[in-house]
């Protein structure tokens, strides 16, 4: 698929040289492929929490905290991130980011041997770290690479390659990690009655998955080292230094209130994948094994794909913030339905909610850096820090352990009511600076 660029021919790389259109038509190409891995290694964990809820007899808080490790490690690896990539340059830095997530991987190995609970908790953070690094560079360079008008259209689109990645992984996860466990094919209900010998067994069936993963990702690793990428990084970053004399990020509403948007909008994502399969397998739900309900979240992701390609269209002649009211409005509403209803009628309405979801963090993060001119590095970099909510997940965990499932997702309606009021009002822009394009 095509992918759409800036057409200024005479873009120019750190040494001056100039570069082509094609060569970033490349570039964007390839960094398409990072958001779809991204994805896909991100949503494998949908099938993994319940999978690992079974093997270490885990309570709801416990198996959100394997998330939120997860997501903590955006808040502790983004600074490093974005220095290590003004260190050794953006090319480097993403091969550097495909190695240390192929090193999480292989640890996923003896972390299933074992197994350990702990092992499991490192391997996840290092895997994440490793996305960190690739959401600092990517996400932002996407965003200004072209026009700035155009730019959450261009972001969702290639943001749709992340959600097609996100939407093959449940069934790759429910294939190879719930499909090959007894607790992954055992009735609802039944996993508690597990022997200690089926639950080691059990633990085994992640090591296959994660073996692909890492071969995967060593291979891209090295793809990229071998491409000729067009460096974006130094040159720009001289000059901006001394654009940013006297400027102050806090001064952009758009920037303030998108930082809260993003983590807030993490939390009602990540909480409703990861509970998903735990939710439509309950009897008064949809009644399915754990490997059956990975197939409706196949159908969840599948929506957000689709929702991210037709957003890339409608938002070039519809204001971007005004098509992030409507999706956080219907989101709002959906996730009512599935806390007050059974059956069918609320495992679709928690399935819907992918459709809705699917344009807020590529629009929340172009709207966030809207207008700041040579701060816009910085401001990409605390946004993508604030990824780092869907860490709290963990507070969803607790509130299904004490209040009961359905209704923890009353959490994410109130989410959806920020990102609504973002929309409408914090994603104004205030002081904006000249955008600033990738040259």
């Amino acid at each position: 698929m095509a992918l759409p660029i800036h057409t200024d021919t005479d873009v120019r790389d750190d040494r001056g040289t100039a570069k082509s259109e094609p060569s970033y038509r490349s570039a964007l190409t390839l960094l398409a492929s990072l958001f779809f891995m991204w994805g896909f290694i991100t949503v494998i964990n949908n099938t993994l929490l319940p999978h690992l809820r079974s093997v270490f007899d885990l309570s709801y808080t416990q198996t959100t905290l394997i998330e939120s490790v997860w997501f903590i490690a955006y808040f502790f690896a983004s600074i490093p991130s974005a220095k290590l990539i003004e260190r050794i340059g953006y090319q480097k830095s993403m091969v550097f980011g495909l190695g240390l997530m192929a090193v999480g991987a292989l640890m996923m190995v003896p972390a299933a041997r074992l197994p350990s609970y702990g092992v499991t908790l490192v391997a996840l953070f290092v895997i994440a770290s490793g996305i960190t690094l690739l959401q600092v560079a990517a996400n932002p360079y996407v965003a200004v690479v072209g026009p700035p008008e155009t730019a959450s259209s261009r972001l969702n689109l290639v943001q749709a390659f992340n959600s097609a990645g996100a939407t093959l992984a449940p069934l790759f996860g429910g294939y190879l990690i719930l499909g090959r466990s007894t607790s992954g094919t055992a009735a609802a209900g039944s996993t508690a009655t597990l022997s200690q010998a089926e639950r080691f067994a059990d633990a085994q069936s992640v090591v296959l998955p994660y073996l692909i993963v890492a071969a995967v990702l060593v291979v891209l690793a090295v793809v990229i080292a071998r491409f000729p990428l067009p460096a974006m990084g130094s040159a720009t970053q001289r000059s901006a230094k001394a654009d940013r004399r006297g400027l102050s990020l806090w001064s952009h509403r758009n920037l303030v209130f998108g930082i809260p948007a993003i983590f807030i909008y993490l939390i009602a994502e990540i909480g409703v994948a990861n509970l998903f399969i735990n939710f439509v397998s309950q009897p008064q739900i949809g009644n399915l094994t754990h490997e059956q309900a990975s197939h409706y979240l196949f159908i969840l992701w599948g929506g957000m794909m689709v929702g991210r390609l037709i957003g890339s269209v409608v938002m070039r002649t519809i204001p971007a913030e005004r098509v992030l009211a409507f999706a956080s409005i219907g989101a709002c509403v959906v996730m009512l339905i599935a806390t007050f209803t059974t059956g069918h009628v609320a495992m679709w309405a928690l399935i819907s909610v992918g459709l809705f979801h699917s344009i807020m963090f590529p629009t929340i993060f172009t709207l966030g850096i809207k207008g700041l001119g040579p701060l816009t590095e910085e401001g990409s970099g605390l946004l993508i820090m604030a990824i780092a909510g869907g860490a709290l997940v963990i507070v969803q965990g607790w509130l299904a352990d004490t209040y009961g499932l359905q209704t923890s997702f009353l959490l994410t309606a109130a989410c959806e009511l920020y990102v609504l009021f973002y929309a409408v009002w914090g994603s104004r822009t205030t002081s904006a600076l000249p955008d600033q394009s990738a040259r």
